[in-house]
């Protein structure tokens, strides 16, 4: 069930008893609320718009002008998706910018290459077969609050028992083809919002795997994460699979709840931006022969830093866009905590290394500030501000302790702090959702005695299914179980996958997943791209941060099975 509160998650295909499948069909009072503002101004135009059209016609109906009334409802929420669908898009720009920045000159056509190309190869897996496995059974139909999707386009794939409680995959719209997927814009509509996520866990990788990894490998990676590795995690949540039916299944809260991604695309890309980093081993030069790690400075603070404010702009239409629907007035609810998380997160990033180092450095000031956004990104729907802010502020500290730990103890060569800023307060994220849930954003979600992911094991006395409530607000241990078990999944599901597919890759591929030792000290730009992104200052920079004296042979035996 993709989190969704005021736009309520969609349904699976579940077999819906009679008195669901009613309550299913309009949404609360307390949940449209339609209120005089935005909702109001909206309905006036197409009232007038309906009104006039009767006039024309000799008069129609109440029914008539109303069913127009909602029709341009459904248009107004498909345009906030697709407008949100853009503005998350525009987020590559920034991944490219910031992981070009922090890497080295003589690789900064291969590292933005990766950047281009992983939306391609990503986009065409989704594409194809992603998208079913992931929402094959997902459906919104809400009178007042749905863009148009009200009719699955599969059915499950993989489910245990006869209930709907254990599904695991879907089936359906194949290649975006199928039965009611043409025929209106809501499905695709929906499918493009999805891909930008999807681009989104894709490219996570591309930032700790830089500098070092061969072109042609990492494209197979694409396909892999667009057509099975985000999609099976995504099915288990978003899509409506076991994970999101915790709460009827095992009565733990609502089930797993992810707002905006914090596990389902930060932690899952993440996780895989820890393996593979580990697969491939270590940037020649990076560690010496006491085992002591050496700086490898990327060549432009300033593209990093317009990187970091890019994705700072398109977060928002991540997680203010994730409502669905431009009615509901919960997005700026969202979109606040969003910026307050990011800032305290800046905030605490930056005093806490400039306490541990002396100095305030600028990449751990952007690393800080996209740590908050990363950890609010799940929660940012359900907590008050004050919550927001100390969300933020912790994944701060988080990111500058991962990110020396991993560097130092750990001895992986993460170049951009991939694994700290999306790995770590992706998993923080969900966490403090099971914390600090208000309880507020989520009751009656899909009607009477109707909660988030269709929850119906926790219900007042007066019959209204409980929002999604957190440890600190009376909700028990039950939601901060149900998002633990999001965690540990992550962990060992999704990062065994993902360890093994670079195994694997690693085996396949002549060479390996690695590049050439003599064209990764050269810099990739021209052996494997065939191009240099700064033709104009050739041998200026190609050895910058490499002493003379560093072993040009890698250190680990991650690398073992490489062709050096």
């Amino acid at each position: 069930m993709r989190r969704r509160d005021r736009t309520p998650a969609p349904a699976p295909p579940r077999a819906l008893t009679p008195e669901l499948q009613r309550r299913m069909s309009f949404r609360s009072i307390s949940k449209v609320r339609l209120c005089v503002g935005m909702a109001g101004a909206l309905a006036l135009p197409f009232a007038w718009t309906a009104a006039a059209a009767a006039q024309d016609t000799g008069g129609t109906s109440v029914d008539t002008v109303s069913a127009t009334v909602a029709k341009n409802f459904q248009m107004t929420n498909l345009l906030w998706i697709v407008v949100a669908a853009s503005l998350v898009m525009f987020m590559q720009a920034g991944f490219a910018l910031l992981e070009v920045g922090f890497c080295r000159a003589k690789n900064a056509a291969h590292t933005m290459s990766m950047n281009i190309a992983v939306f391609g190869t990503g986009a065409a897996g989704f594409f194809l077969c992603g998208y079913a496995f992931m929402f094959g059974g997902y459906f919104v139909k809400l009178n007042g609050a749905d863009w148009g999707y009200d009719t699955a386009v599969g059915e499950p794939l993989i489910k245990f028992g006869s209930d709907t409680n254990w599904i695991f995959l879907w089936k359906g719209g194949f290649a975006l083809t199928g039965t009611g997927v043409i025929t209106t814009g809501a499905v695709i509509g929906f499918f493009l919002y999805m891909l930008a996520f999807m681009d989104t866990a894709a490219t996570i990788p591309t930032g700790s795997m830089a500098e070092r990894w061969r072109f042609k490998s990492f494209v197979l990676w694409g396909f892999f994460c667009g057509a099975i590795y985000y999609p099976l995690f995504g099915a288990w949540t978003w899509g409506g699979g076991w994970l999101s039916q915790l709460g009827n299944s095992m009565s733990l809260g609502q089930g797993y709840v992810d707002f905006a991604g914090s596990g389902v695309v930060h932690a899952v890309g993440g996780v895989a931006a820890l393996t593979g980093a580990y697969v491939i081993g270590p940037r020649i030069g990076k560690y010496g022969k006491d085992g002591k790690a050496r700086g490898l400075p990327g060549h432009s603070i300033a593209l990093a830093g317009a990187g970091t404010l890019i994705l700072m702009f398109g977060w928002f239409g991540f997680n203010a866009g994730s409502t669905l629907q431009i009615a509901d007035g919960q997005f700026a609810v969202v979109a606040a905590n969003t910026a307050l998380a990011g800032a305290f997160g800046c905030c605490s990033g930056m005093f806490w290394v400039w306490k541990r180092t002396g100095k305030p450095d600028p990449g751990m000031i952007m690393n800080g500030l996209l740590a908050g956004l990363v950890a609010i990104t799940a929660p940012c729907a359900f907590v008050e501000p004050w919550a927001a802010a100390v969300i933020g502020l912790i994944a701060g500290f988080i990111v500058v302790e991962v990110v020396f730990f991993v560097d130092q103890k750990a001895k992986i060569d993460d170049p951009v702090g991939a694994v700290g800023v999306h790995f770590a307060n992706g998993i923080w994220g969900v966490i403090a959702v099971g914390i600090f849930a208000s309880g507020k954003y989520g009751v009656d979600a899909f009607g009477k005695g109707v909660g988030w992911n269709l929850t119906t094991t926790h219900v007042d006395a007066n019959g209204s299914a409980q929002g999604v409530t957190g440890l600190l607000y009376g909700g028990g241990v039950g939601q901060l179980l149900a998002q633990l078990m999001g965690v540990a999944t992550i962990v060992i599901v999704m990062g065994g996958l993902s360890f093994g597919f670079f195994k694997l890759s690693n085996k396949l591929f002549k060479g390996g997943i690695r590049s050439e030792a003599d064209d990764e000290v050269a810099g990739l730009d021209l052996p494997e791209m065939g191009v240099l992104a700064y033709p104009d200052f050739v041998g200026t920079h190609e050895t910058f941060g490499q002493s003379d004296t560093v072993d040009t042979r890698p250190d680990t035996p991650a690398t073992a099975g490489s062709s050096h």
